[in-house]
């Protein structure tokens, strides 16, 4: 018959091996969810900035032909930054566009959702980024050639 003593350690390896497997988690969810977020934010960097420059497309033609300046036309450049994003299933509520005769700017803000931090209730982290343009002429400059 085994007899118990004060100095008993067996089970102790369990514990080691239980509190090691959560702190790996964890880490292996902070490698994994910290290139989601690395990616989201290039994503949707990249959109914007599509997206500002698409909206500086919509010049004044008018304007252009008459005088040679070029000017952006406000109303279009949003609707055409409003469509590009759509159509990349932006929510509308997380879009903000400005534009006006010089230049095109886009915020948008996303929920990404993590993979393995949901193991620890971080569920999602918020992803905003900011782009804007302006309509460039000719190939040396932003002016008239």
């Amino acid at each position: 018959m085994r007899r118990l003593s004060m100095k008993d350690d067996s089970g102790q390896a369990t514990v080691f091996v239980v509190a090691f497997a959560v702190v790996l988690l964890v880490l292996a969810g902070l490698v994994v969810d910290g290139g989601l977020a690395i990616n989201a934010r290039q994503r949707v960097t990249d959109d914007v900035e599509q997206a500002a420059r698409a909206g500086a497309r919509e010049i004044q033609v008018q304007t252009l032909r008459e005088d040679g300046t070029v000017l952006i036309d406000p109303e279009a450049a949003r609707a055409a930054a409003a469509r590009f994003l759509a159509a990349r299933h932006y929510p509308a509520s997380g879009v903000s566009i400005t534009a006006d005769a010089d230049h095109v700017a886009v915020k948008a803000t996303i929920q990404q959702k993590t993979a393995l931090l949901s193991l620890i209730f971080f569920n999602s982290f918020t992803v905003t980024a900011e782009g804007q343009a302006r309509p460039a002429v000719g190939i040396t400059g932003e002016g008239l050639p």
